[in-house]
């Protein structure tokens, strides 16, 4: 085991005879696991728009995130536990975009790189652009930029890697005996419908009319 593991994994209270420091490692349960997860991601092979062409490049010899042990690129969300939303989320792609992200096992994780997948970017007032791919699947690192430098989305994985690093298996969701529920996908009409504001929306029509019909009374009643 290379000493720059090696410190990452025996960084514990316990103090080591420095003569069995190479024979012997303490460590905990939490930091294993999380070590060989963060060593492992597997992203999601997709890419929207712009955005994908600098992970493309992430990818390439120049860059290589497979230093962080991400090489594998997978093309089914089955074998993922990373998605990367590179580039323009638009109404017609957010479904599809959920039910990749229902499809991958636990524990998963959603990197929205770019401006766009962050919060809209320059089309946010777009009649097509979802203002944030976090309106609908829950994001653990945003990236800035159009497009982020490749130098950018290996700080944003090197984030999130600090961020598996912080997690306990006491705590995590994937464990506790209360199923995860998947996310409702959304529907696409006349315009995007979240199957999660079908309450509100009920609502909003139901004293719209309400309005209306009072309106429309008030003005069929004769004067005095």
């Amino acid at each position: 085991m290379s000493n720059m593991k090696r410190e990452n994994i025996q960084n514990t209270k316990y103090d080591i005879p420095p003569e069995i420091q190479n024979q012997v490692t303490v460590t905990t349960i939490d930091k294993i696991y999380n070590w060989g997860r963060r060593s492992s991601i597997w992203p999601m092979m997709f890419g929207l728009a712009c955005c994908a062409i600098e992970m493309i490049c992430t990818a390439a010899s120049r860059f290589d995130f497979s230093r962080f042990g991400m090489e594998v690129m997978r093309p089914s969300p089955r074998q993922s536990d990373l998605m990367l939303v590179s580039g323009t989320v638009t109404k017609k792609m957010i479904p599809q975009i959920v039910r990749l992200y229902n499809q991958m096992p636990e524990p998963k994780y959603v990197v929205a790189m770019g401006a766009c997948a962050s919060g809209g970017g320059p089309f946010k007032e777009g009649y097509n652009v979802v203002s944030g791919v976090d309106r609908y699947i829950p994001v653990d690192v945003y990236i800035p930029g159009c497009p982020p430098t490749p130098q950018a989305l290996i700080h944003g994985l090197i984030t999130l890697q600090r961020r598996i690093d912080a997690q306990s298996i006491k705590d995590v969701p994937w464990y506790k005996k209360e199923p995860i529920p998947a996310i409702p996908i959304p529907v696409l009409g006349p315009d995007i419908i979240d199957p999660r504001q079908y309450e509100q929306i009920k609502q909003y029509s139901a004293q719209k009319l309400a309005k209306q019909e009072a309106e429309q009374a008030a003005s069929e009643t004769p004067q005095a």
